[in-house]
């Protein structure tokens, strides 16, 4: 990884040359890479942290005189419980999944001595834009290194210190492999991505990972395909055959396990028959907790009176609050349910609370999301919790890739055909024209 002040289009070329060599290498070199990273980055934790701190407490001011979110604070923070653990955990797990590159997926025999494959390949060179994250740049230089594709970040300044020291580990790790140190760049230099957006023939494929806000710039600015989510409006529907404490738990957890995440609970959707039974005891766990609920009229008089309970607006269940903030809403039906979702969600990870089979089933066949629960917590919608080892983002597409996007994710394929001198003149339907075979082979 270096830290470029190359012009935007000189570290894209940077990095194309880079994945040609990267894309080459054995999966063991590959691997080697990812120990050292580990490994330098495990030893570099402590003026890690340090330069971390110092972006917390620019942060937080900016966050106390309103220039900055609360929810990219809480983001920002290296030194939370487990994160740090869990950065470097994501860069041993992607090290030990299997070779995602060459991977064939496809035999068939076209004719005699004339076979053709589909293989898997990298996509080539990604562009990261994010926010507030430095942990993500150890989980795109480690899928990066394994999926052989070159990246190019470009961070908030409100990370600066923080990926910069990052950064830097990373590099002096990679030039001790034979992985190129341009198969991860960071730019620095500000107001670039307007640049970066323009190089639709050097890039191939842009990930925006922060706010809504981000996303959408990103969209509305760039040739380059891009994978992402805007939002991360994620509800729960309550079916009145859901068990009390089953679901009080499952419905605690996907809004207060960290409520600035994107897979955090927004809007709950409750059937009018647990109006009475099931919504009072999950709303008292809620309010102990310190959530604001913002109700609709039926559900509002089926709970006792507290100041913390307030009327909603419809612009509530449009809303991703990143905050403890829910947005509760009466259903009369599975379809109202499914209904809502569909027209309000994000597309991200809707769940169905329920006892019912055949309910569980039909919720999840009819909701237009990237992930669809059964009694879980939309908070499982993670690259880690997946299996992935770590993730780019999470997906709302659908073209190439959805929900959490880890090594398999970051792949394409090519055909590649071995002949003996054919030619497609021969084949055809008339008389002493020959027929293709088209017989699957085993893989």
């Amino acid at each position: 990884m270096s830290l470029t002040n190359a012009s935007p289009a000189d570290a894209a070329l940077a990095a194309k040359s880079a994945s040609h060599i990267l894309q080459t290498l054995s999966v063991a070199d590959r691997n080697e890479a990812l120990t050292l990273i580990h490994d330098s980055l495990a030893a570099a934790k402590d003026d890690i942290l340090a330069a971390n701190a110092r972006d917390l407490e620019l942060a937080r001011a900016a966050a106390a005189d309103g220039t900055l979110s609360q929810s990219l604070v809480s983001r920002l923070d290296l030194g939370k419980p487990g994160k740090w653990e869990d950065m470097l955990k994501g860069i041993l797990d992607v090290r030990s999944l299997a070779d995602p590159v060459g991977r064939v997926t496809l035999r068939t025999l076209l004719d005699d001595g004339l076979t053709l494959e589909r293989v898997t390949c990298p996509i080539g060179v990604l562009l990261i834009i994010f926010e507030a994250r430095p942990e993500v740049i150890a989980n795109i230089a480690s899928l990066a290194v394994k999926s052989g594709n070159a990246a190019i970040l470009k961070g908030g300044k409100e990370s600066t210190e923080s990926f910069v020291a990052i950064s830097r580990v990373i590099s002096a790790a990679l030039d001790l492999s034979l992985v190129p140190n341009a198969v991860v760049q960071l730019v620095t230099t500000r107001d670039v991505i307007p640049d970066l957006l323009a190089l639709d023939r050097h890039i191939d494929l842009v990930i925006p990972r922060g706010s809504n806000e981000l996303v959408r710039y990103v969209k509305d600015h760039t040739k380059i395909p891009v994978l992402g989510h805007a939002d991360g409006l994620c509800s729960i529907y309550l079916d009145p055959s859901a068990d009390p404490a089953q679901a009080a738990a499952v419905i605690l957890d996907a809004k207060m396990s960290y409520p600035a995440a994107c897979n955090a609970l927004e809007t709950l959707l409750v059937h009018e028959s647990a109006l009475a039974t099931l919504l009072p005891a999950i709303a008292a766990s809620l309010l102990a907790a310190g959530v604001q609920l913002r109700c609709d009229a039926r559900s509002k008089s089926a709970l006792p009176a507290s100041p913390h309970i307030i009327d909603a607006v419809p612009a509530d269940y449009d809303t991703e609050f990143l905050s403890l903030i829910l947005a509760i809403k009466t259903v009369t039906s599975l379809d109202e349910a499914v209904a809502h979702i569909n027209a309000h969600g994000s597309h991200h990870t809707d769940a169905i609370l329920t006892e019912d089979a055949a309910s569980a089933e039909r919720f999840m066949a009819a909701v237009d999301s990237s992930g669809v629960y059964w009694n879980a917590s939309t908070r499982f919608a993670d690259g880690m919790r997946y299996g992935f080892g770590t993730e780019v983002g999470i997906s709302t597409n659908k073209i190439h890739s959805r929900g959490p996007v880890g090594l398999e994710g970051l792949m394409i394929y090519k055909y590649k055909v071995r002949g003996r001198g054919h030619v497609t003149a021969v084949y055809g339907e008339g008389e002493g024209k020959r027929r293709f075979r088209h017989e699957s082979l085993p893989l």
